[in-house]
């Protein structure tokens, strides 16, 4: 198998980075109660770590600028665009939290090997590094899957960075636990292959039990009661001991991850909870702009909603006005239920609808701003929600009383 894990840059910081160009190139922390969540790299250079007391990070660095993230709506819905978008390329995509997903692209690879021993080209290279600088070798099949296999996650993370403009790192490994452990070598924006003969120096490397993605704080704990603190311990323990103490699925697991061994499958994940697309821009003053700005938004979610096959059952639109003391804060939003007349033509032609949710959305917009008064946006966002499934026989149909 070949598995992409792909990790993204301080996430959240991103997102907010994304959202509101000038906060880019200043030292970023998100806050959630008294917690800096995440920080940008500008953030960390100075000394922010990861959940660090908002006071500490002040004291370490006074220029941080916070932004409130405890509304994981715009965090939820950009994670979801990644994953949709990694879709595009293979069905197999498994979310893992918001910021990272595992891609098994092990069909991907196979068919561009097989086009390369058509093609007799033998010259194919390595993007991004190799855990331990381990010399490739093109002859032996496995190098070569796990070489095409970091060219298909740098294309990932180029489309990522085109489509939504988030960086990330990525990992390319033979299976979900050593990708997701080679992923972070080299960071932020950048990947690492880990090629069979360096899996032992991988994992051995990691100094407690705890860093093996799938040990848990109560088994590293038992574990720490049986003497066993590391990577080699648990390779070095007796597996009979272990299984009288752990019971035997649990213990030949752990002790499977031990030496880098995982069999578990990439599961694709459930279908998006919600579908948005935002523009920010330096000003829109007007009804008419704003109506234009709308219809700039609809086409592209419309496709995505109809690609999908449910239907939409509430619609929501957010602005942002401009400020010039709370410039990322001034967020506001108004939704209600779409018409069910409406409802029943999703997915069959987007222009039927077009004109009717303009109107539904400018109706939302009035309700947030009086259009008789100055008024200045920065951003607009469109999302539609409580997503369903196609009734599967429609009532009052023939078939449905036959």
């Amino acid at each position: 198998r070949v598995i992409v894990h792909v990790d993204l840059d301080c996430f959240y910081a991103q997102v907010e980075m994304i959202r509101n160009p000038e906060l880019r190139d200043k030292p970023l922390g998100v806050q959630q109660k008294f917690i800096v969540v995440t920080s940008n790299y500008e953030a960390r250079k100075l000394g922010v770590k990861k959940l660090m007391s908002v006071k500490d990070a002040k004291e370490k660095c006074p220029q941080l600028i916070l932004v409130n993230g405890e509304d994981l709506t715009p965090y939820r819905e950009m994670s979801y665009k990644v994953t949709e978008l990694l879709g595009e390329f293979c069905p197999l995509v498994e979310r893992l939290g918001f910021d990272e997903n595992f891609v098994d692209i092990t069909e991907i690879v196979e068919k561009r090997l097989n086009q390369l021993q058509r093609s007799g080209c033998s010259t194919v290279c390595v993007s991004g590094h190799v855990y331990n600088n381990q010399a490739v070798s093109l002859h032996d099949t496995t190098h070569l899957r796990l070489v095409i296999g970091s060219q298909i996650a740098e294309e990932f993370r180029k489309a990522i960075y085109a489509r939504l403009g988030l960086t990330g790192c990525a990992g390319v490994a033979s299976n979900k636990l050593l990708s997701k452990l080679v992923s972070g070598t080299f960071k932020p924006n950048q990947q690492t292959v880990l090629l069979p003969e360096s899996c032992q120096d991988l994992i051995r490397g990691l100094d407690h039990i705890q860093k093996v993605p799938g040990i848990g704080s109560k088994t590293s704990k038992r574990l720490e009661t049986l003497g066993i603190r590391n990577v080699c311990d648990l390779q070095a323990f007796p597996s009979a001991v272990l299984e009288k103490e752990l019971g035997v699925s649990i213990a030949q697991r752990i002790q499977k991850l031990s030496y880098g061994e995982d069999d578990s499958p990439v599961t694709p994940s459930g279908p998006p909870q919600s579908f948005s697309d935002e523009d920010s821009f330096k000003k829109c003053s007007s009804e008419v702009e704003v109506k234009e700005k709308i219809e700039e938004l609809l086409p592209n979610l419309l496709d995505r909603i109809h690609k999908d096959g449910r239907q939409p059952h509430t619609v929501r639109l957010t602005i942002r006005q401009f400020s010039s003391t709370e410039k990322w804060l001034n967020r506001e939003s108004r939704q209600c239920p779409i018409p069910p007349h409406l409802i029943q033509k999703f997915g069959k032609e987007s222009s039927n609808v077009m004109s009717p949710l303009v109107d539904i959305l400018m109706k939302l917009f009035r309700k947030m701003i009086d259009v008789d008064l100055p008024f200045h946006l920065t951003l607009l966002s469109v999302c539609f929600s409580n997503l369903k499934d196609l009734p599967s026989s429609k009532k009052g149909s023939i078939g449905f009383y036959l």
